[in-house]
C-alpha cells in the first residue's frame, strides 16, 4: 500500500491532450502530495487542445521510451482525440500500457483515452466507461460499456470527459493507496 504522500505518478500524453484531462490531474495529484512526471513521444514537451483551439505548453520530464514502470506507482492517461489517436499508434507507449496493467498497477484513461487501453489488449471483460464515440470500439473490444462519471474495475479506472475529472482524480488516489492489484497478463 502506497500513501498518495509517496507515490510516484506518470501522465502519458503526446500534442493534442485534452488540457484539462492532463492539467486537473497533474495539479490535483502534486498538491496531494504525488510526484507526477510527464512522459511524451520524444521527450519534448507538449501542447494541449483547449476549446477547439491550441492550448498551454506542458513540460515533459522524459521520453516514453525511458520510463521504468518500476519507478511509479499508476499511469495516468489523459484523453482528447488525437492524442490518444497518436499514441495508439507508438509501439513503446501501447508496450508501457501493458507493462503496468501486468504489474497490476493502476491505470486511468480519460475520454478517448480508453484507446490506448483497447490498443494493450487491457479491456476484454472490463467494467469501462468512455467518451460516447469510444464506446464501440472498447464494446468490440470485449469490454463491457456504462455511461458514468468513473468507473473502475481492478484498478482500471475510465471516465467520459472532463466533468469527470473531480471523480476520476479522487479513484486514482483511492487505487493507488489501495496498492497493486493481481490481474492476468496483457
Amino acid at each position: 500500500m502506497t500513501q498518495i504522500t509517496h507515490a510516484k505518478i506518470l501522465i502519458m500524453s503526446t500534442n493534442g491532450f485534452e488540457q484539462s484531462e492532463l492539467e486537473v490531474p497533474l495539479k490535483k495529484l502534486r498538491a496531494a502530495g504525488a510526484t507526477v512526471h510527464v512522459a511524451t513521444q520524444d521527450g519534448e514537451d507538449i501542447t494541449g487542445w483547449d476549446d477547439k483551439n491550441w492550448g498551454d505548453i506542458f513540460e515533459s520530464d522524459l521520453a516514453i521510451k525511458d520510463v521504468n514502470p518500476d519507478n511509479y506507482d499508476a499511469l495516468v492517461l489523459p484523453g482528447g482525440q488525437m492524442n490518444p489517436d497518436i499514441l495508439r499508434m507508438d509501439d513503446d507507449a501501447v508496450e508501457l500500457v501493458k507493462k503496468f496493467h501486468d504489474a497490476g498497477k493502476p491505470l486511468a484513461a480519460i475520454c478517448h483515452a480508453p484507446w490506448m487501453l483497447i490498443e494493450a489488449g487491457v479491456v476484454k471483460d472490463r467494467q469501462v466507461t468512455s467518451w460516447p464515440s469510444v464506446r464501440a470500439d472498447l464494446e468490440n473490444a470485449g469490454a463491457h460499456w456504462t455511461d458514468a462519471e468513473v468507473i473502475v474495475d481492478n484498478a482500471i479506472i475510465t471516465s467520459r470527459n472532463p466533468d469527470d475529472l473531480e471523480a476520476f482524480v479522487a479513484k486514482i488516489v483511492e487505487e493507488i493507496e489501495e496498492g497493486e492489484h493481481v490481474r492476468e497478463a496483457a
